[in-house]
């Protein structure tokens, strides 16, 4: 199986939701890490995962240092 078809194989498989391990196993891998060379996140899986995070349920507030520490970078 040349390493083109190979790669095709293994994102179709990874998009329709098979699991990496039994991708691995499919194409004959002892390990999955020899997998990783044919299986890459495409840009719209990566969309798919972002989409499914929530924003996080916290106020950012801009860092404010204390005189302290500005009293210490101004002596360098």
């Amino acid at each position: 199986m040349s390493a083109t078809l190979r790669h095709s194989t293994a994102m179709h498989l990874l998009q329709s939701g098979v699991p990496f391990n039994v991708i691995a196993l499919w194409l004959g891998h002892k390990s999955t890490t020899t997998t990783h060379r044919h299986v890459e996140a495409d840009l719209a899986m990566k969309e798919k995962a972002l989409a499914r995070l929530e924003a996080p349920d916290t106020k950012m507030r801009r860092f404010r240092a204390p005189d302290s520490l500005m009293r210490f970078l101004q002596t360098l």
